[in-house]
Formats: C-alpha cells, structure tokens, sequence
C-alpha cells in the first residue's frame, strides 16, 4: 500500500480496490457524501502513477466543462482526476468518445457527491468502460486499523473455538483480538461519526456545528444540480425529521403530516437526499410464502454523528434514555455493516425482517451461496436465551433449510455461546 499522505491519518480499505480498478479499466467512478474522503483516497492511489486534477467546485473549471468540454478533457495517457462529476454530467458524454479512441486502462477518475446514474438528463452509463465503488464515511476499522473480515469469519465459525461451551459461558479467553469497550465508548464513536474532517475537532458542540454547516453547504450547493427545490426551509427540515426516523420503518404518511407537504413532493426530496447519499433505505428480506412478512423499507443516516448532530442529542441524554441510545447505536452498526457489505464485492446482501406478529430481525446478511447471518443489535451489556427469540423463530419457520448463524451485538465484554451456532458478540468485533 502507499505510504499514506501526513494530512490523512487513516488507511482506506478500498485503496487496494481502487488500484485493481485503475489497472484494469478506462475510467473508475468513486462516489459518496461530500467531505467523505473521496479525493484524498484519489490523490493517495495516484501520487505514483502522474495526474492531472480538476475540481468543478472551481467556478472556473466547471464552466470549461460545460463549454468546452472535449478541450477540457484533453489530457495524454496519464490519469485524469475529476472531483464533483455530477456538476457537469453531460461530461460523461464526452469521456466515453475518448476513452473509445484510446483504450488505455486507467484514463480516468472521477468523484461524484451525488449518484450520477440519478441525475436528471444523464444517459450515458459508459456501460463496459467504467468500475464504481461507493465510499462510505470512515469504518472503525480503518480508524483504529482493524481488517474488512467480520463477514466472513461469521460465516466461517471464527467464533468458534474447540471447546465445549454451555449456555452463556464465556469464550472470551480463547478469542484473540478483542478488547473491552465500556457502553460510554461505543456512544462516543456513535457521536463522533465516520467523517475525518468532523473527526478531528474535540468537542461535540464544535462537531455539531460542522455538521450543520455540511448540510447547510449540501443544500445551498448541491442540490440545484440534481433536483427543482421550491421550499428550502422544508428540505432543512425534512432532514431533520430523517435523521429523527434512521432505523424505523418508512412512513411516507406520517413523514408527510409532519412536513405539511403533498406526497409527490417529499418523495421526490427523500429521492434527492438517497442521491446525495446523507440517506438509505434497506430493503425488507422477502422470500418464501410465509404471507405476514413485511414489506416496508428501513431508513437509515449514512452515518450516526451526522444524525445525533441534526437532532441536536447531547451526550448525557442519550446515555440514560434506552430508546435513544438503542436508535443511536443501530444506526452506528448499521454503517459499519455496510462498509464489510461493500467489501465483499458483491458476495453479500444487506437486508431486515419483521411480519405482522412484530417479530424483527435488525440485519439479515445473506451470502451468494444462500447462507444467512441473522443479526440482532443491543445498546445494553446483558444478553439472555430470550434475545435470541426473534432469530430461533425465523431460522425455524422461514429458512429451515438454510445454514443460518444468528448473533447478537451487544455492548458487553464477552463472547458468548447460545447454542449452536448462537453468539452473543461484543460491536468491537465489526473492526477487532
């Protein structure tokens, strides 16, 4: 791996992904939120390789690219780097005449804030020509230098050591790498979210205001490129009533009475913040003919600090109040899932279950080999036989003839046995 730039303290994950990507083919797409760490990856992948830079931030540069956009392009066989693609998407246009013409891997680089493929008026897709990769805001593990392989020790049966355990005994003494978090921990890494910039200031009142500027910005900034807003008081507070729902069921409904506005048009907002990626919704697992299952998507913030800072929590508070810290928490895990789903290039599929009993499984990972991860997370450091009622009922009922490993994330010290293939497992093992 390159040695990494003074300025950037942290070890992406994707870097080796995004050389792969650059050796094989003509242009790599690398999207996600602003202030993620897009350009900071690129500039690190390409120090050695020689390129040119051009940000359609500058004023200047985008309106070259508009203009003149094949005169803006022309560079030799070196790679190109272009942040903020989706300022300027008719450029794609123009990237695949030229990529046409010199077929040389690794032409170009393009970031985009926004889901390019979203974008009113973009037809290009550079189908055959193009890799993407979504970069998500910092994973725990790439903070405190951990490894992209939860997913495949679970199921593998890491957790499993040679030695005969009975219900809720310790298997801590024979696994290496953990180490003891407090409650309090976990709640701070919540709160401090995955965003380097948001990261490095030291108190949560100077975060919070970060955050709100970042929205602020996305808002002022960026979202008259890619959708007609006519209430921009409606959309700050649209976000804010997201950030109040990451981990519930979406209610177009209830979002709606909340906003006074007409369907259609939060529809089309909510449409907009998934393409700015500061929002996503999970998809319901839905298989077999069992006919209570849900159907309803989840939300989720794409990271936890910039939730707790739009809902203006205070530490203190959330601490004490379990529904709070158990939202908090659950969005927390969920964004470091989601950074191990994209890791697994394509191996893995992220989805929830709940049916009309209220019976709910917080995460269902499904392997390409139909295999399934059943997943529960707690906010609290006590787990029992009855946390994994949920999973014991789905693995019995709904996929009896599929291997299922169901744990529950917890934010105690130990791992523990429940059974076959039952693990209670401490949140640190996402990034141990």
């Amino acid at each position: 791996m390159l040695s990494l730039n003074p300025q950037n303290p942290y070890s992406r994950w994707q870097v080796a992904e995004v050389q792969r990507m650059l050796s094989q083919r003509r242009v790599l797409v690398i999207a996600g939120p602003r202030q993620c760490g897009k350009t900071t990856m690129a500039r690190e992948v390409a120090f050695k390789l020689g390129f040119s830079y051009q940000t359609l931030d500058d004023p200047t540069s985008l309106r070259a690219a508009i203009n003149d956009p094949k005169g803006f392009i022309r560079h030799g066989d070196d790679l190109m780097i272009i942040d903020e693609v989706q300022r300027a998407p008719l450029l794609l246009q123009t990237i695949k005449l030229d990529v046409d013409e010199n077929q040389k891997p690794g032409r170009y680089l393009l970031t985009g804030s926004a889901n390019i493929q979203s974008l009113p008026g973009v037809t290009e897709s550079l189908a055959g020509r193009v890799s993407n990769l979504r970069l998500r805001p910092l994973a725990m593990g790439e903070i405190y230098g951990g490894s992209p392989h939860f997913l495949a020790n679970a199921f593998e049966g890491k957790f499993m050591i040679n030695k005969p355990f009975s219900i809720g005994e310790s298997a801590f003494g024979g696994i290496d790498g953990f180490k003891q978090w407090s409650k309090d921990r976990y709640l701070t890494e919540a709160f401090n979210g995955g965003f380097p910039e948001a990261r490095q200031l030291q108190t949560e009142v100077k975060q919070r205001h970060w955050h709100k500027d970042f929205i602020n910005a996305l808002i002022e900034r960026d979202l008259k490129d890619i959708t007609k807003i006519r209430r921009k008081d409606s959309m700050v507070k649209l976000v804010e009533v997201m950030a109040a729902w990451s981990s519930k069921f979406m209610d177009i409904a209830a979002i709606c009475s909340q906003l006074h506005l007409n369907r259609e048009t939060i529809e089309s907002y909510i449409n907009a913040l998934e393409t700015l990626f500061l929002i996503e919704k999970l998809r319901p697992w839905y298989k077999g003919d069992y006919d209570r299952m849900g159907k309803r998507e989840k939300i989720f913030m794409v990271d936890s600090g910039l939730m707790a800072a739009l809902l203006r929590w205070q530490f203190d508070k959330v601490r004490f109040d379990s529904d709070l810290n158990g939202k908090l928490i659950e969005t927390f895990v969920f964004n470091q899932l989601m950074v191990h789903i994209d890791m697994g290039d394509g191996q893995y599929s992220l989805s929830h279950y709940r049916d009309g009993e209220q019976r709910e499984v917080d995460f269902i990972v499904e392997r390409d080999d139909g295999a399934i991860l059943a997943i529960e997370v707690k906010a609290g450091s006590l787990v029992d036989a009855s946390s994994f009622k949920h999973i014991n009922w789905f693995d019995d009922r709904i996929v009896p003839q599929q291997n299922l490993i169901g744990i529950v994330l917890y934010t105690g010290d130990h791992l523990l046995s429940f059974g076959q293939n039952r693990w209670a497992v401490p949140i640190n093992a996402l990034w141990a």
